[in-house]
């Protein structure tokens, strides 16, 4: 074998072996984890910004696929399962639950909400605090669409961003509770934990 055909099974083997390596990425377009809370499964998700994009409830793997698939079909077809992108949201998720946080300090992105939703949401956030409650009703005079109580439930409870943004604090006129999300017994839970916090 001459000099010149082992430099060019060196060359050969350099290049296979730098092609045969997996793709190394840098951040994804969505980061998402799945995490197991007092209330529920639920499944976290953010943009390359850092902004929370999903808090949604996932209470099985067809739920979970069904959600993923929405935050690839609506922000980008890039979804990665990064937990550690989410430690700050899990951390204050767990403290929110707990009754040691009332709030959080987490920025967020209504991408997957419709601009009525987003409407409803930024009402409810400015208006219903922790420990509070208001009616559907309430809610839809706030936004000044008084006869709109039955589209403020719908766009409650396609809520994106369930928890973070608290839909679970709005009730029936009667006070009665109604659909969430998570289920009823979720709701309780987060309605008894801001009334005794």
């Amino acid at each position: 074998m001459t000099m010149d055909s082992t430099a060019t099974i060196e060359g050969r083997l350099a290049r296979f072996t730098a092609s045969s390596q997996p793709p190394v990425f840098g951040s994804a377009d969505v980061s998402y984890a799945v995490t197991d809370t007092p209330i529920g499964r639920m499944l976290l998700a953010r943009n390359d910004a850092g902004a929370l994009v999903a808090s949604t409830f996932v209470p099985d793997e067809a739920a979970e696929e069904a959600a993923l698939t929405r935050l690839g079909r609506v922000l980008s077809p890039r979804v990665l399962r990064l937990p550690r992108a989410l430690d700050e949201a899990r951390r204050q998720l767990d403290d929110y639950l707990g009754g040691r946080r009332h709030e959080f300090d987490l920025a967020t992105d209504l991408s997957l909400a419709t601009p009525f939703q987003r409407t409803v949401l930024t009402a409810l956030v400015g208006s219903v605090g922790w420990g509070e409650r208001s009616t559907y009703g309430q809610l839809a005079a706030v936004i000044d669409r008084p006869a709109a109580t039955r589209a403020v439930g719908t766009a409650l409870g396609a809520n994106p961003l369930c928890v973070v943004l608290p839909c679970h604090r709005v009730v029936g006129s009667t006070g009665r509770l109604t659909g969430y999300a998570g289920g009823i017994p979720a709701k309780e839970f987060l309605l008894r934990l801001e009334s005794t916090g």
